[in-house]
């Protein structure tokens, strides 16, 4: 048995055991210091980028809207903080705002880098120290790393090194949160963006880790394709179900099963990223996934009420607090297998398999806590397959007969109490009226819409189980549930990055969107495939991950295919690619990385102002997490906010109560410095924020081509990202934007097809002064700039001229 997984070391154990991180440390910051390499900010503390974070706002200000004007973080409170109050320990309703926001990043980070320190001491301790970071084929392995810290990590004993300064940094943003320390809200707000930061290399060391020991695919575009859908389930088995967010224990669940020559006697499943990573175990090559993705966050209870699990195994992250209890009333056991989630379980680590299993299947207890990973994948596989027998036998089952659904859809008064607890207000009340009449079909469209969130049931004044009656209504939908979602591929590979990153650069690819985030979508999972439809029909790169991911695989055309069966996977425009789980959103960042380090030549080593200040001139890249539901989503969406890289959340993001947008009407907030001559030149509005949102689909995808705007878009690159614009804002708002005119430089910006409408236009609309015999744009209104400001570091800034 493995001591240090089960958590169980003794005195004596440590006896000849050297503790020695701090010397990894000291030996990786010798060896830089002795190369000479690097930029000014390797392992920044919280206010080394501080200056960069002011620009950043001083041009994309922060907008608040508090849900509450009280402050009730201390004893002295709750304070009014209402006008212009001051709470008693002087902080104001902008500074408390700013200091939430914060403190969600915070949050945020840290279920991303405490998963990967959970992840890497197991996987040292199985695979050893010096065992080689292996991305695929890159010199690059860890770019958010080596931007942000400085190192190039070697070997997965390198990693620790890495967590020790995200860990660090992270205790010290923590403690500002405490009353009595920062009260500006403009400092909580740099801090809140170097917190995104660590959480991009919190993330890249726990998904570099796995792909380097766990035979997942490394930087290959054309990885297997896996099935994904509550009706991919077949429920004659006997069926395990895995929630959560890490592989560490399931991993010898597999291996087990794979030992035993079981694999085809269980239906392996599995729901949120854990789902995703088992798809991408020892996939390596091409090989078959081992296992079935469920579904989303959105599915977790919709599965456990559907009864067909017969174990659910759970780890960490996105796992609903109530799985034990709902579990419990269909006799399903519960193993959890990490200290974040444990729901007051015995810890059974050190106890045998045999009488384990023989508590669990009795009854006599509902779950354990299991920490041995060893253990824990025999355990799992046995306890299935007894289970299934003895809830055969038992006759259990989740959903309502059809006597029963006919009793409950009658049961409902109308009071509307349901919708008024659903997070999206759908339309209950309708569907059981109808329901009551034999039609099924709108409960078959809300059920798309539906979050899995329960707060139906809760509400009811006559006890209906809203959900179930949802699920039991939608069963034909259920059976045909059955999608394609490709293997999360990891890294992008320099090779890659060097044949697509000029197009990136120049414009004539028009952008990179990156579909990432939770599913809390307001119009149902159709919505990120339409997203991605659409943009990748327009020879967008489309990069997803995580839920995202998932629920761009439950969609199919005409022909039956889905988006990753029709698009190719290579980094090239028009393909769509599948990053990974959530941890792998550190590759989307690193994407922008490798572009300013492989195109451009940059020095990213301990660099990372003038990497991200290249990124937000130069990258046209934007995110959307149209799903956008937890602390993870924001700090992930922070993290590429000061890397220069525009976010777009769901209408649900606006409950995050804050946002950074630009005022494009401001000339003075938009000029920059020419590195030919270090002159300040005026630039379009572009990117127009950081971070936004969209109330509707019609809105966002004019938002999206407009995001990946450039001030660096060459003539050709220009013209392409400026006539997605005005076609999208055209096809789905009917309008012409009302501010196409300020993208253009030359006449050699406009569409050629519209050229002489839009030159026209340029003239009588917007005083534009136009030579109709060459048809060329011989002058455009004024800008008044103050040109009077130098740069802060000329020779930085003019490295390229």
């Amino acid at each position: 048995m493995s001591k240090l997984t089960s958590g169980k070391i003794s005195i004596e154990d440590l006896e000849n055991v050297q503790i020695n991180i701090s010397n990894i440390v000291g030996s990786i910051e010798k060896e830089i210091e002795e190369k000479g390499e690097g930029g000014p900010t390797p392992k920044p503390g919280i206010a080394a980028l501080r200056g960069w974070d002011f620009k950043l706002l001083d041009r994309y200000e922060p907008v608040y809207t508090p849900t509450s004007d009280q402050c009730s973080y201390c004893t002295f409170g709750p304070c009014d903080l209402t006008g212009n109050k001051e709470g008693a320990c002087g902080i104001n309703l902008e500074g408390q705002t700013a200091r939430e926001f914060l403190l969600s990043t915070i949050i945020g980070a840290a279920a991303h880098s405490a998963h990967g320190r959970h992840l890497l001491h197991y996987l040292i301790e199985k695979f050893g120290r010096d065992h080689p970071i292996d991305v695929g084929p890159s010199n690059i392995k860890a770019p958010n790393t080596q931007t942000v810290t400085g190192y190039k990590p070697e070997t997965i004993g390198d990693l620790e090194a890495v967590l020790v300064y995200v860990e660090e940094q992270l205790t010290q943003l923590m403690a500002t949160i405490h009353m009595g320390q920062e009260g500006e809200a403009i400092d909580f707000e740099s801090k809140a963006l170097h917190a995104g930061m660590l959480d991009h290399v919190g993330m890249e060391v726990s998904d570099i880790a796995q792909i380097s020991c766990l035979d997942f695919p490394k930087g290959e575009p054309e990885t297997p394709l896996a099935e994904i859908g509550m009706g991919s389930i077949d429920s004659t088995k006997p069926v395990l179900i895995v929630i959560g967010h890490n592989m560490a224990g399931v991993s010898n669940i597999i291996d087990y099963m794979e030992e035993h020559d079981i694999l085809d006697k269980i239906e392996l499943g599995g729901l949120c990223c854990t789902a995703l990573d088992m798809t991408r175990y020892k996939t390596e090559g091409g090989n078959a996934p081992k296992a079935k993705i469920v579904s989303t966050l959105a599915k977790q209870l919709k599965m456990i009420r559907s009864g067909v699990p017969d174990v659910v195994v759970v780890d960490e992250q996105c796992v609903r607090a109530d799985v034990l209890r709902e579990a419990q009333k269909l006799m399903i056991p519960v193993i959890t297998t990490n200290e974040k989630i444990m729901y007051g379980l015995p810890d059974r680590s050190d106890d045998s398999v045999d009488d384990i299993l023989n508590d669990l299947a009795s009854g006599k207890e509902p779950g354990a806590l299991m920490l041995d990973f060893d253990k824990l994948g025999e355990l799992a596989p046995r306890l299935v397959q007894k289970m299934a027998t003895i809830r055969d036998e038992k006759g259990i089952r989740g959903l309502p007969s059809d006597d029963e659904f006919k009793e409950l859809t009658s049961r409902c008064v109308h009071c509307l109490a349901c919708e008024l607890a659903c997070p999206i207000n759908l339309p209950i009340s309708d569907a059981m009226t109808a329901a009551e009449g034999g039609n099924l079909e709108p409960f078959e469209i809300l059920r798309d819409k539906c979050i899995g969130c329960g707060r139906c049931d809760h509400s009811c004044p006559k006890d209906i189980p809203v959900l179930n009656v949802i699920e039991k209504a939608a069963q034909k939908i259920i059976r045909e549930e059955i999608g394609k979602v490709r293997v999360g591929r990891g890294q992008i590979s320099d090779p890659e990055i060097r044949e697509e990153g000029v197009n990136l650069v120049l414009g004539t690819t028009p952008g990179i969107v990156a579909i990432v985030g939770c599913s809390n979508y307001p119009g149902g999972t159709k919505d990120v495939y339409d997203i991605a439809d659409e943009m990748l029909k327009r020879n967008y790169i489309i990069l997803v991950s995580g839920c995202s991911g998932m629920d761009v695989g439950m969609y199919k055309d005409e022909e039956g295919q889905t988006l990753y069966e029709k698009y190719p996977a290579k980094f090239l425009k028009g393909n769509l690619i599948n990053m990974g789980s959530c941890v792998s959103n550190s590759h989307i960042t690193a994407v922008a990385i490798k572009v300013a380090a492989i195109f451009a030549q940059r020095d990213i080593t301990g660099n990372y102002e003038e990497i991200a200040d290249y990124i937000l001139n130069r990258v046209g890249a934007v995110g959307v997490a149209w799903g956008a539901y937890s602390q993870k989503a924001l700090s992930i969406g922070t993290g590429c906010n000061r890397l220069g890289i525009p976010v777009v959340l769901g209408p649900h993001g606006s409950k995050f109560r804050r946002a950074i947008i630009g005022k494009p009407y401001d000339m003075d907030k938009w000029k920059v410095y020419d590195a030919r001559n270090g002159k300040v030149m005026p630039i379009p509005p572009a990117p127009e924020y950081l971070l936004t949102t969209a109330e509707t689909i019609e809105e966002l995808m004019p938002m999206l081509a407009k995001s990946c705007i450039r001030p660096s878009d060459n003539n050709m690159g220009r013209m392409i990202k400026l006539t997605h614009y005005i076609e999208l804002s055209q096809k789905y708002l009917g309008i012409m934007p009302d501010d196409w005119h300020t993208f253009v430089r030359t006449e050699t910006d406009l569409p050629l097809a519209r050229r002489g409408e839009l030159l026209k236009m340029l003239e009588e609309e917007h005083g534009w002064e136009i030579d109709w015999n060459k048809k060329k744009i011989l002058s455009g209104p004024s800008m008044k700039l103050d040109f009077s400001a130098q740069p802060t570091n000329l020779k930085r800034l003019c490295k390229e001229a």
